[in-house]
């Protein structure tokens, strides 16, 4: 695994893709400008060149330490709203090592974490349900046309912690909701809706899933 303040992999992969990672001063001095958004356990992010995850794995990190702070004391509140951190993060990739990379990079956070925090390994079901969660939220596809690399639309998966542990899942296109936040849509128009958070119109979701416990959600498929 590459260093994670390494800005390059190689010169090709400069020269075919342009790729070049955000030093660690830059990454921090950049979310200090939504600071009270990387705070929020919930709040959403989408990074769409994700890379090896310079920028999700330092969201994670604060969002993770809130969790700490205000739940330390609950190992289920503890493991509950981590998974709502884990969650609310997103991000695509044209490079599939660099998928594999950051999703272990931001599995690998939430572990030293957990052990450090209550001195035992995660649950066998916690363990999984975050590395689906992973794979479903930390995409391999091209963010410019929005489609994974075999020419399928992305999915973003939403998920939403109901009461206790119980969380929903709902599934979109990508295409459709930067269409939702583009165009101005009608109040009255049929199959979208208003998401408070975004403030914008966005279209109905192309699945909806049953309720189910945050550590099943592996499962339901």
């Amino acid at each position: 695994m590459e260093k994670a303040n390494e800005q390059i992999k190689s010169r090709q992969r400069v020269t075919d893709h342009g790729e070049v990672f955000t030093a660690e001063r830059e990454v921090n001095a950049m979310l200090d400008l939504v600071k009270q958004e990387t705070e929020r356990i919930d709040s959403r992010f989408l990074e769409p060149a994700c890379g090896t995850g310079n920028f999700l794995e330092e969201i994670l990190r604060r969002k993770l330490n809130v969790v700490k702070s205000r739940y330390s004391k609950s190992k289920s509140d503890y493991e509950r709203y981590s998974i709502v951190a884990v969650t609310s993060i997103y991000g695509v990739d044209i490079l599939e090592d660099n998928i594999l990379e950051c999703r272990n990079r931001m599995y690998s956070i939430l572990e030293k974490q957990y052990k450090k925090l209550w001195k035992e390994d995660m649950g066998k079901e916690y363990s999984e349900a975050v590395k689906y969660i992973l794979t479903k939220n930390i995409l391999h596809g091209d963010a410019l046309s929005m489609k994974t690399l075999d020419k399928n639309p992305i999915i973003f998966s939403e998920w939403t912690l109901v009461s206790g542990n119980m969380i929903k899942r709902r599934d979109y296109r990508f295409d459709e909701l930067l269409e939702g936040n583009q165009d101005q849509r009608s109040v009255f128009t049929m199959e979208w809706e208003y998401d408070e958070e975004i403030q914008a119109f966005i279209p109905a979701p192309i699945k909806e899933y049953p309720l189910v416990d945050y550590r099943r959600v592996q499962y339901a498929e």
